[in-house]
């Protein structure tokens, strides 16, 4: 019996999945046009003024801002992007020109961009709770930033070919505990940035051992704050007491994401 309740609840959230897909085209994911200024993510507040490239590829700009306590050897020159500067503006190091692990850990950043964006789609297409709902739309405008930042950094040939994929099972992430109800949702969220976080603190402490890609580091740094953000806000809504179903579903979307991870990181 609870198969078959799985089976429906599964089967009606595909369903209502393809409706959205067939109002909404791929490429209106990120409501961000390419001339759009894009206000820098994260608690780091952009100070204005002058945008000038550092030595090691760091940008900074009237007034200077310290990077965050958690990436204490990132060089002074910080990234400043200021509510009149778009992404493009930047002078992004080539992709092509990085190292090979270095490129596939920022191909698996952009799809994990990519599925945020949707998981809080999915969240918002099928929630009808309002502290739900505005905690979604927060959060997605911050991520559509993250993702805008991904796709300047990564070229298209450099994406993962599984981003259909992640369109869906992105969807679905947010949109099953929507089904169920605000804990399971802020469980979810919660979840997903616990592994969030400690990705990108891996690529972090890497990029600070070898002393390169400064400004990449910084962009990490930032996202990575955001998604630690996102993760007590979601733990702090959520109920300390949760079903064995819930605990369980929370293990698999962190056993997913870090599959989801290994695939982008090859396809």
């Amino acid at each position: 019996m609870e198969a078959e309740v799985v089976y429906i609840v599964l089967a009606a959230s595909f369903g209502i999945f393809m409706s959205h897909l067939n109002r909404e085209p791929l490429g209106s994911l990120n409501s961000l046009s390419e001339g759009d200024a894009i206000p820098r993510p994260g608690p780091i507040a952009a100070a204005p003024g002058a945008v000038e490239l550092c030595p090691d590829g760091a940008l900074v700009g009237g007034g200077a801002i310290a990077p965050p306590a958690r990436d204490a050897q990132a060089p002074d020159c910080v990234e400043q992007l200021t509510g009149t500067k778009t992404a493009s503006a930047v002078a992004w190091p080539s992709f092509n020109a990085m190292p090979l692990w270095l490129r596939q850990e920022l191909r698996s950043d952009h799809a994990g961009e990519y599925g945020a964006v949707m998981i809080y789609r999915g969240i918002l297409a099928l929630s009808k709770d309002g502290a739900v709902r505005q905690f979604a739309e927060r959060h997605l405008v911050t991520e559509r930033q993250h993702l805008s930042l991904m796709e300047e950094i990564v070229p298209h040939s450099g994406r993962t070919k599984l981003i259909p994929l992640w369109r869906v099972m992105g969807w679905l992430t947010g949109a099953l505990p929507a089904l169920v109800g605000p804990r399971a949702v802020f469980a979810t969220i919660e979840a997903v940035e616990h592994f969030v976080d400690h990705h990108y603190q891996q690529q972090i402490d890497r990029l600070v051992a070898q002393g390169h890609y400064g400004v990449l580091r910084q962009v990490l740094v930032d996202c990575q704050a955001d998604e630690v953000s996102h993760r007590e806000e979601a733990a702090q809504l959520a109920s300390p007491r949760r079903s064995w179903l819930l605990r369980l579903w929370c293990a698999v979307v962190g056993s997913g994401s870090a599959l989801a991870v290994l695939a982008a990181r090859r396809v």
